[in-house]
């Protein structure tokens, strides 16, 4: 070797070049960021380290023509705290899966649990390479590490779907606690090509897996946007909430007021319990101003959940939305609590439940998919739940739903506003069941016997049996989840819960 630091300099630099120009010029003209500006966004300025610069592929024939073997692997800060990410390199062999690049996305994994470090996966490849996969030794050199996709959620993991991402680019991110997708992404377990081979017919990518399905569909996906720098500044969003590892509470920041005035809950929330209403105007005077993170909007969205923070803290709001469904409980709505307890329960986030909800949503559909099953399932993931949970009626909550959303004794704390019910089912639909009594044909009688049914749904009446811990007006709210937060504060475990929910199955 006759001068190291000129094979250095340009090894460094050939890696460092990634396909070449003429591939990085057409993602650059496309509007689409490359894998190192993408982690150059997702770091603080200067603060990320490569390991693995000099990795390629295994076959002798491909080492001239895969950098960093298609993979970008390091370790760096994310608002001053330390964090790992894998970036998928899409211009060296379309970031296809090897032998070499698994090992550094290992490493990366094992990294991250040893040292309570976030990770993060910024997803685009077009899954497996044939190369290396074919024939039997091919596969059994894929198998060398069998807990490659066990995890217990030590750390909180991150993913950006940012094109075609098949393969391990989809299997991480359906094991990701947070998922974001690029609009035109396509998230599937193999491309349109492969799967319209496989089955012998043409099959278009956006229906296989593009954004609009996994929005409202498959819930796999958090949320959505238009753009790389989008998907990368959410995921600095999301971590901000999190803790890095599971050893250690969410960071807690300076409180601020809500957006709206709590005095205005009386307003916004009609007494009449069919009207409709907005419940996030309901979170906005509720938890701190501008903190309110969405989560799943467009799956199941007669349930709404997101992190947000209240008074500096950082805890996870579940609320039934009367706009959609009127806030019923649904098949999707069981799956996407469950995919929400799961979070919060895995890294010490405190749950508040706003209850309004008319029961479950009952019907021939969610029967054929199981829905009795799914209930106790969300039921199971609640009562496991160890972080605090703290419920708050706003309306009404009735039928078995009502164990669903926290009544019960599922709550740490539960209370009732000072309008709301609580009952079996709808006084108007018990009338009619319960004493036969039909609006139209019997309007004085029926409105007689659906007075009293009300007046035994008071909220004086649960509480007074201590089946409820407090009735509260709707101003009181936030004051209110203010103080039993700092009571249900698991103190004696540093604000840390039990994390039962740590190995429930992928979304």
């Amino acid at each position: 070797m006759d001068n190291p630091q000129h094979e250095f300099e340009e090894r460094r630099d050939r890696a460092l070049a990634m396909g070449g120009p003429a591939r990085l010029d057409r993602r650059r003209a496309s509007g689409v960021l490359n894998a190192r500006e993408r982690l150059a966004l997702l770091f603080d300025a200067g603060r990320f380290d490569e390991v693995g610069l000099f990795a390629t592929a295994e076959r002798p024939e491909d080492r001239h023509r895969t950098p960093a073997d298609g993979k970008v692997v390091g370790f760096g800060e994310i608002e001053g705290r330390r964090a790992g990410a894998v970036s998928n390199d899409m211009t060296v062999l379309g970031a296809s899966s090897s032998t070499v690049n698994a090992r550094k996305i290992a490493y990366a994994k094992d990294v991250a649990l040893k040292n309570g470090l976030p990770l993060v996966f910024l997803g685009e490849s077009s899954g497996g390479r044939i190369q290396d996969n074919m024939g039997a030794r091919g596969m059994g050199a894929s198998s060398w590490d069998p807990q490659q996709y066990v995890r217990t959620r030590e750390t909180p993991w991150a993913s950006a779907v940012l094109g075609p991402c098949f393969g391990s680019s989809a299997w991480y991110t359906c094991m990701a606690d947070y998922a974001v997708m690029r609009k035109g992404a396509v998230l599937a377990v193999a491309s349109s090509k492969v799967t319209s081979q496989a089955i012998g017919q043409f099959v278009d990518a956006e229906e296989l897996g593009g954004w609009e399905m996994h929005a409202e569909v498959t819930g796999l996906v958090d949320q959505f946007v238009d753009t790389d720098e989008e998907a990368i500044a959410a995921i600095r969003e999301f971590l901000s909430y999190m803790p890095s590892h599971a050893g250690e509470a969410p960071p807690r920041r300076s409180g601020k007021a809500p957006a709206t005035d709590p005095r205005t809950l009386e307003d916004i929330v009609p007494l009449d319990r069919a009207k409709v209403y907005s419940m996030y105007k309901v979170i906005d005077a509720i938890v701190d101003a501008g903190s309110f993170f969405d989560l799943k909007r467009r799956f199941a969205p007669s349930l709404i959940t997101g992190l947000a923070r209240l008074d500096g803290q950082t805890v996870g709001i579940m609320a039934n939305n009367p706009a959609k469904k009127g806030g019923a409980v649904d098949y999707d709505a069981c799956d996407k609590a469950i995919s929400f307890l799961v979070l919060c329960d895995s890294f010490h986030i405190p749950v508040i439940q706003l209850v309004d909800q008319p029961g479950f949503l009952v019907g021939v559909q969610g029967e054929r998919r199981g829905m009795p099953a799914k209930i106790m399932s969300n039921i199971q993931a609640l009562q496991m739940c160890t972080v605090p949970k703290l419920s708050v009626v706003l309306r009404k909550s009735y039928g078995a739903a009502y164990v669903n959303m926290g009544g019960g004794r599922n709550s740490d704390d539960f209370s009732v506003w000072n309008r709301a019910e609580v009952s079996f089912m709808d006084p108007g639909i018990a009338v009619a069941i319960a004493h036969g009594v039909d609006r139209g044909t019997d309007p004085e009688k029926f409105a007689e016997l659906r007075t009293k049914v009300e007046a035994d749904n008071s909220p004086y009446e649960i509480a007074g049996m201590f089946a409820a811990q407090s009735v509260i007006t709707p101003a009181m709210t936030r004051d209110h989840l203010v103080s039993a937060l700092a009571v249900h504060t698991r103190a004696r475990t540093n604000g840390l819960g039990r994390r039962r929910l740590a190995d429930w199955p992928y979304r």
